[in-house]
């Protein structure tokens, strides 16, 4: 039986910090049994945003795209914010085209996910992509995004590969492996 947790209470929000991209709140809150805390979050939004597994042919098709924070090429799946008045699998046909010049199909929703929740507001729909077809969008990326196709059946070798170590992509990766497994032929 789950316990049934009271919220804190919040204080007080106040921007501590702001870029062109990201604003930083102060948050001070009070706990139901007496302690009171400063957290630091990145201002909540609603915008989600999508990730699209997509699968060709029995092959996973993964993207190879600058990742600034840690200076280096990330081996992942491709990504999107979702655009006001787009829904999930709009957004994730959008992006499949802009980053991998592929439309789909088939889409299925397998999850969605937040990313470090004591930070960010932001939550993840993670998708799987099938029955593609050759369909180009212009997208916002500054160079365009090589592609690695991998076998379904070694999917999980993947978590083997040094260039495929973000969170949000392992995950992904997790969900389509017990998807496609539950679902095969």
């Amino acid at each position: 039986m789950t316990q049934h947790l009271q919220k804190p209470k919040i204080l007080k929000v106040e921007t501590v910090a702001r870029s062109r991209l990201f604003t930083i709140e102060s948050v001070e809150l009070a706990f139901s049994n007496g302690a009171e805390r400063v957290y630091e979050r990145m201002r909540p939004s609603e915008r989600e945003a999508v990730m699209i597994i997509p699968v060709i042919d029995d092959e996973l098709v993964l993207i190879h795209e600058y990742a600034v924070g840690i200076e280096s090429y990330e081996l992942g799946f491709p990504k999107g914010l979702i655009d006001a008045g787009e829904g999930v699998l709009e957004a994730a046909n959008r992006e499949l085209m802009e980053e991998v010049g592929f439309g789909a199909r088939h889409f299925d929703v397998l999850a969605k996910l937040t990313m470090a929740p004591s930070y960010f507001s932001s939550r993840m729909n993670i998708v799987i992509a099938k029955d593609l077809y050759l369909q180009s969008l212009e997208g916002d990326e500054p160079e365009p995004l090589p592609q690695t196709r991998w076998p379904v059946s070694r999917m999980m070798e993947l978590l083997q590969h040094p260039d495929f170590c973000e969170a949000r992509n392992v995950s992904a990766l997790f969900l389509a492996h017990d998807f496609l497994t539950r679902n095969a032929r």
